[in-house]
């Protein structure tokens, strides 16, 4: 019998209604992740990467619609979850947040234990009482040895503006893992880090992940960051996810336009200061189809219509050209093949 993924996006639709009429944010999403498994999400700003982890962790603003599809973790949807059940079911417990900002996401009023320690309460301690507070301590104050923040029982004495930006982020890591998540998502917690730093903390993740079962999802838009960590990726485009697939294949052998494109904008690879002409499409009104057709060099009218989704074992890719390159590569192996 074959596990169920830790996290399985299947079909997701979303809108967000505003002054001008609805956005349609997301289209037919899908993201799926074993465990121990690390999949990088990728795509340019104003994509859908942040309203995607929006919608895992159920904190989409009121004004969002979810028209179809699903998002189960551990089999059970979290669309159809009330507010009272993820708090106590989900976040902090199956889920683990790493945010982008760790300057932001800690309270300067508090004590770092304070606040640490609060997750526990809520999420981890199976007794209530000085028994359960215990072990919750002990717990963190491994986890903050895990990931090398210097003299951890003081640490918890102190107050978050006395921590360095990349202690910070060590701090956030160890709190989204002190219940022992299925899930983390990390929303480019290496963004506001220095080179050296955004190293050792990539070095971190991937240890711990690899050491705790956990899946994790790695939202960035740096290629460099997804060689590094992640064992498969998910490139979005607009709110559609366009390509999936194992990270050595999807670097070395792209097959949707707009992957090609975001892989020619890296430093190591591109040859002029172009980037990718024109822009992400406003989603008030967005292009039928492909999204991207808008912006591809290989557009042709039929990518107005539903796109198709290739399914090579496990690279996936939505997209009419690439339908027809698979074609013909097909037929020339046919030919081949009868010589």
């Amino acid at each position: 019998m074959t596990a169920l993924p830790v996290l399985d996006v299947a079909g997701l639709s979303l809108v967000i209604d505003g002054a001008e009429g609805p956005a349609f944010i997301l289209d037919r999403c899908n993201i799926r992740i074993e465990a121990g498994q690390v999949m990088g999400l990728v795509g340019e700003s104003g994509c859908g990467k942040s309203t995607m982890v929006k919608a895992i962790l159920g904190v989409l603003p009121h004004n969002a619609r979810v028209l179809s599809g699903s998002i189960r973790l551990n089999g059970r949807d979290l669309v159809a979850m009330d507010e009272n059940s993820l708090i106590r079911d989900i976040r902090g417990k199956q889920l683990g947040f790493i945010p982008q900002d760790p300057a932001q996401a800690l309270n300067p009023n508090f004590k770092v234990g304070e606040q640490l320690l609060e997750i526990w309460r809520w999420h981890g301690a199976a007794l209530r009482g000085r028994e359960a507070m215990d072990e919750g301590r002990q717990r963190l104050l491994d986890l903050l040895r895990r990931v090398q923040l210097p003299d951890a029982e003081q640490a918890l004495e102190r107050y978050p503006y006395q921590f360095s930006g990349g202690q910070r982020q060590r701090l956030l890591i160890a709190a989204a893992l002190l219940c022992q998540p299925r899930l983390i998502v990390a929303d480019e917690p290496t963004t506001a880090l220095d080179v050296t730093t955004q190293q050792q903390i990539l070095v971190l993740l991937s240890e711990l992940a690899r050491d705790s079962g956990a899946a994790v999802l790695f939202v960035t838009h740096d290629f460099g960051v997804v060689s590094q960590l992640c064992d498969r990726v998910t490139v979005m485009y607009a709110g559609q996810t366009v390509e999936q697939a194992d990270k050595r294949r999807l670097l070395s052998d792209p097959r949707h336009p707009y992957t090609r494109a975001l892989l020619d904008c890296h430093p190591d690879r591109m040859t002029t200061l172009g980037g990718i002409p024109g822009a992400v499409p406003r989603l008030i009104n967005p292009p039928s189809g492909c999204r991207f057709s808008t912006r591809c060099v290989h557009a042709h009218p039929e990518c107005s219509l539903r796109v198709p989704s290739l399914d090579a074992g496990s690279h996936t890719v939505d997209c009419r050209w690439a339908e027809q390159q698979r074609g013909g590569h097909r037929h020339a192996d046919s030919e081949a093949g009868r010589g």
